[in-house]
């Protein structure tokens, strides 16, 4: 099959290289198995999204991925159309002259990957037998009343079916790669692997489902992991099932990855095997041509949360737009897992600094996290609907204003500014100005929640009183649901409305990895709650603090560091993970010494040259200062700072523990 290897690393200034993993792609076919394939839950998506590109790139029709099809998704996100292999063809011929519906067709992401979407709803008839075929198996029963661990057993049979149905036909080429994730497609991988179908399998956990339960009940999880009775725990939160399911396939693969180190520290604890390989997530790094590019970027995109801004706190807008910083943080909704309770705190600690200082700097924060809501909140969409109608009188006031301005200065006259509006233009800007009283404070919240009095976030609202009210510094919008481009009220993109905000906070307690690079590192683990918020609000207070120019220069040095995120490097712990599975699923075929270490070996974050965050010679002693001051002072020359962070990268510093006698500074940088 035609295939674009395009894949290169001679853009990654800087980073080690290293040698291909010598696979015959040719020959081989790589599945990779996910619930959030299509079907945007939380942050696993973003992974399989991103990296679609660079893995089509060296597969190119030989990867598709595999997972649920949700008719609401896929009108908005698949092109369907027929698969190019004969064989997959064939095999889904037979799942659905079996009473079976699946789907193929292209995901409209970068990389267009091929994807194959079972329909869990048209096979529910066949559950019980499935659950009966399932306990004889491995001996895990599912309770009637957990729909989601069903439905991931029918994912599983369907995936399970479909591979036995395609190998049959490929005999002994080409070999396939199934890659699991998590533990809703892991029933696949068990059934898979006792029906001996002819796969090499990889599963990889991205946080393991009783860590996240644990977190979440306030538990001191990572001072303990070794103390935990992991059966008594699961048990105690109606999870066994899932926990068992999770284990079993961690311990039916191949090869077992997680995503970052601690992520393998908590699976060892808690699913009983060490992983094989760790695989970190990546981003697609968009390199641009000019460092100036990416800045008009942010401007671009910035515009246009002002305008959402402009409309939600309309009647309230006695704030600058261009001393308003945006700050965000986003994904599942786990209040006290993802840290939007340290983070709800801490904003309360910067408003009152920020009032205090007298300072003239507003902080619009978003909580981008999906929960039950009905529809939009009319106050919501009424200030949009009222911004929209003051821009179309602005423009055709100025219209007129315009004409008429253009005919005086063709008859060589100077027009007397006070007749050249006439009595209508007043009126209609008058009526605009009252259009924008109103006699409510701005909404915190742009939906109807469904269960309003006991929702987490608003709760704490009310407690820490961030009401958006006219002498808070700190305003809030809490944006229940995920960004999307065609929404009516915020019209973005996630990448895009990032792009546009000053900083995302992250304060997480279980956090397995994250898209989060760091600036600043707040203590969770070694710090009580209420040191951790004062260190959050202390580094919030200090961005605050920063003239542009200094968020500027942030900005440059993490856009430079930003390779070492990049899929296109980190990519290549996936190659090792293949190529180890290949190795133990078919010896005979694939060789790998398991003695030699891994190509992957030996990669070490470096520590960035921007601690601390912004040039210490610059900060601000006062929090009274303008953008307009004098920036002589600041000696930063951006060839030299890059040229220090390329050094940087070269020179990778060790992981390892803290040496005898040096005690590592607060704020530190730990990764």
């Amino acid at each position: 099959m035609p295939l674009s290897r395009s894949l290169s690393m001679t853009s990654l200034n800087g980073l080690p290289l290293w040698e291909d993993e010598d696979l015959p792609v040719e020959d081989l076919m790589l599945f990779e198995v996910a619930w959030e394939v299509t079907n945007k839950v939380g942050g696993i998506y973003t992974v399989i999204q991103t990296k679609a590109k660079i893995t089509v790139d060296e597969w190119g029709e030989n990867f598709i991925m595999v997972g649920p099809y949700f008719e609401h998704n896929v009108k908005t996100q698949v092109e369907l159309c027929d698969p190019p292999n004969p064989a997959i063809q064939k095999a889904m011929e037979n799942l659905r002259n079996s009473g079976c519906q699946l789907h193929f067709g292209r995901w409209l992401i970068e990389g267009s990957p091929y994807v194959l979407l079972f329909d869990i709803a048209s096979s529910a008839w066949n559950l019980d037998r499935w659950k009966g075929e399932f306990w004889d198996t491995c001996g895990i029963g599912l309770p009637f009343h957990d729909r989601e661990a069903s439905d991931s057993l029918i994912f599983g049979s369907l995936t399970t079916w479909f591979f036995k149905e395609l190998t049959d036909q490929f005999q002994d080429k080409p070999n396939i790669i199934a890659h699991f994730h998590e533990w809703q497609a892991g029933a696949g991988l068990i059934l898979s692997r006792s029906r001996k179908i002819p796969i090499a399998t990889i599963f990889t956990t991205h946080a393991t489902l009783l860590g996240r339960y644990l977190c979440a009940g306030n538990a001191d999880f990572y001072n303990n992991l070794d103390k935990f009775n992991i059966d008594k725990e699961a048990g105690e939160r109606q999870i066994y099932h899932r926990y068992c399911m999770e284990r079993a396939a961690v311990h039916c693969a191949h090869v077992f990855t997680t995503v970052s180190q601690i992520t393998a520290i908590e699976a060892d604890h808690m699913l009983k095997r060490k992983p094989d390989v760790v695989t970190p997530n990546g981003l697609n790094v968009k390199k641009f041509s000019a460092v100036h590019e990416f800045q008009n970027l942010h401007s671009m995109n910035k515009a246009r949360i002002q305008e959402f801004v402009r409309g939600h706190f309309y009647g309230h807008l006695d704030f600058n737009l261009d001393k308003t910083l945006f700050f965000f943080i986003a994904g599942r909704y786990e209040f006290s897992n993802k840290g939007a309770d340290i983070f709800l705190e801490s904003l309360s600690r910067l408003n009152f600094l920020l009032r205090v200082h007298k300072s003239d700097v507003t902080v619009v924060v978003f909580f981008i996290m999906p929960a039950k809501t009905n529809n939009f909140n009319v106050e919501t969409l009424k200030g949009q609907a009222v911004r929209k109608q003051l821009w179309d009188t602005a423009h055709s006031v100025k219209e007129k204003f315009g004409k008429k301005l253009y005919d005086a200065l063709l008859k060589g006259e100077i027009p007397d500014m006070t007749k050249i509006l006439d009595r209508d233009d007043m009126t209609i800007m008058k009526r605009a100005i009252y259009a924008t009283q109103r006699q409510s404070l701005p909404p915190v919240t742009t939906h109807n929640m469904l269960d309003d009095s006991a929702d987490p976030i608003l709760s704490n609202i009310r407690r820490i009183g961030l009401f958006n009210s006219r002498t808070d510094r700190v305003k809030v919008v809490f944006h229940p649901e995920f960004l999307s481009s065609t929404s009516p009220l915020l019209p973005m993109d996630y990448e895009e409305f990032v792009r546009g905000c000053h900083l995302g906070v992250f304060p997480s307690y279980y956090e397995p990895w994250g898209y989060t690079p760091g600036i600043y590192i707040v203590d969770r683990r070694f710090r009580s709650a209420d040191g951790s918020c004062n260190q959050l609000t202390q580094f919030m207070f200090g961005f605050c603090q920063q003239s542009r120019r200094q968020r500027i220069i942030q900005r440059n040095r993490t856009e430079r560091l930003s390779d070492l995120l990049d899929w296109r490097y980190l990519g290549r712990y996936y190659m090792h993970a293949r190529h180890l599975a290949l190795s133990r699923a078919f010896p005979d075929k694939f060789k790998m010494d398991p003695t030699a270490p891994p190509q992957t070996e030996g990669f070490r974050y470096p520590r960035p040259s921007s601690v601390p965050p912004s040039p210490s010679a610059s900060l601000h002693s006062t929090p009274h200062h303008s953008d307009e001051e004098d920036e002589d002072d600041e000696r930063y020359d951006e060839e030299e700072e890059a040229e220090k962070d390329r050094q940087n990268i070269k020179a990778p510093f060790s992981l390892g523990p803290v040496p005898q006698g040096k005690k590592k500074q607060h704020g530190e940088y730990g990764n």
